[in-house]
């Protein structure tokens, strides 16, 4: 399973779980900072301490053997206010970064958008709820945009970011207001997203650019034709309305008349057609860990469940057929990659790379000082396989990055849950020095981009 001489191996971190350093530098309080964490469960204000740590970190992943680096800006980093001007400390930060990169032959792949939100704009006018929020990530995109990277992410994860409250500062507690919100703030991230994408294109027409897609794979509970459409109902919802408005500026027809008959289409302008349709993303960045299960919707609405589950069109139930584990409790699906993926590229016809894959375990250092993990090689080679069997049917996957290079502070279990090639020695409460420790699968992983691919 030899790949494309010009693939790209890489791997993937987000500033806030990664960089720590929350009130250095000039960084402004973002909503990641202000998340709320249960006592004893670590935060992300040194989270792996890639702030102190970024040139180490960079050795190492040179060492590596890394292509690419799926990395991110903090937002709030480079424009700490309200004002949206530009912090000089943080931007000298993200140059050294960048040029250490660059040096050590590592292409950056920036993500603007990661979660991460300036609670300035959260407190001056509501942050994605509000249009401002558009002109001041342009505002954002374009000092970026001038730098020396050449490809990009938009957003990372529409999904999420604009389903969670303590990442984009919507606490509405009225269920229904609160979906009515959620829309209205994916509405305005992809007016923001095309118009970031415009500006590129006229910045530096060379750079590509792209959103990330936590992809739904769906399937239904039985072959009854209800349940198969309410999984395809399932993947419409939470996958290709926001895949759809990404490269087609528009929502599928599906979407369109359930949000209009639920009361939750969004308000709209006139002129966002045009902007919706001035632009189309270069790539679709792929983030994928298990697929999901569903059946006919019986009962009232569940509400006691991630936000973009709540449906009259769907129950989301369990899949027997799947290896469950303590983190990963949808189970282990490497098919399901392959399976996602086909249905993206023969929809958007564009080319892919997976930004995002990865398995979360608890761990610790063993008595021999090292992590040995044969759990996270085996997950990442059996989807590294449906990766080449992908390639090998004439899918344009152009690059792998699994979740993460280092492990990170998850956004809701702390480092608990560690999904790193490299251990970041550290506890909930204690930092320690964040000294870092490579684990069995950094070695393995190592050997896979030396080989261009898997030959065991």
């Amino acid at each position: 399973m030899i790949f494309p001489t010009n693939f790209l191996w890489g791997a993937s971190t987000s500033a806030f779980q990664v960089e720590g350093g929350y009130n250095e530098g000039g960084k402004g309080v973002a909503t990641t900072d202000l998340g709320a964490r249960r006592p004893g469960i670590a935060d992300n204000k040194v989270a792996a301490d890639h702030y102190h740590h970024w040139k180490e970190d960079v050795d190492l992943m040179a060492e590596l053997g890394l292509k690419v680096y799926r990395m991110g800006f903090a937002w709030s980093r480079i424009m700490p206010d309200a004002t949206c001007t530009p912090n000089p400390e943080g931007l000298a930060f993200y140059d050294r970064l960048i040029d250490y990169l660059l040096e050590k032959g590592i292409e950056p792949l920036v993500t603007l958008y990661h979660f991460e939100c300036p609670q300035a704009l959260v407190d001056a006018f509501g942050g994605w709820l509000d249009r401002k929020m558009i002109d001041a990530y342009l505002k954002y995109a374009e000092v970026c945009f001038k730098g020396r990277v050449k490809r990009w992410v938009t957003v990372n994860e529409q999904l999420i970011a604009t389903a969670a409250g303590i990442m984009n500062g919507n606490f509405e507690q009225d269920k229904q207001k609160n979906l009515q919100n959620i829309y209205q703030m994916s509405y305005h991230v992809s007016l923001a997203e095309h118009r970031a994408i415009s500006l590129l294109r006229q910045i530096d027409p060379e750079a590509q650019i792209g959103p990330v897609c936590a992809i739904q794979v769906v399937y239904p509970q039985s072959s009854r034709s209800e349940d198969v459409l309410a999984a395809e109902n399932a993947e419409e919802l939470m996958e290709f309305y926001l895949l759809d408005l990404s490269v087609r500026g528009e929502y599928p027809p599906y979407v369109a008349s359930y949000l209009k008959s639920h009361g939750l289409y969004p308000q709209t302008l006139p002129e966002d057609a045009a902007v919706l349709k001035a632009s189309t993303p270069d790539f679709i960045g792929i983030n994928y860990y298990f697929s999901i299960c569903a059946k006919a919707k019986e009962g009232p609405v569940n509400y006691d469940q991630p936000p973009f589950w709540v449906s009259d069109a769907f129950d989301i139930c369990d899949n027997p057929h799947l290896r469950k584990t303590e983190w990963m409790d949808k189970g282990i699906d490497p098919m399901g990659l392959h399976i996602g993926m086909r249905k993206v590229y023969n929809r958007y016809r564009l080319p892919m790379i997976v930004t995002e894959n990865g398995m979360a375990y608890s761990e610790t250092l063993g008595p021999d000082g090292q992590i040995h993990d044969p759990y996270r090689i085996e997950y990442l080679k059996e989807h590294i396989e449906q990766l080449a069997i992908m390639i090998d049917e004439g899918l344009p996957v152009f690059g792998y990055c699994p979740w993460s290079f280092v492990d990170v502070v998850s956004s809701h279990q702390g480092f608990a849950k560690r999904y790193g090639l490299v251990y970041v020695d550290r506890t909930e409460t204690d930092p320690k020095q964040c000294a870092r420790v490579k684990k069995d699968s950094f070695y393995w992983y190592q050997k896979v981009i030396t080989n261009n691919g898997l030959t065991e």
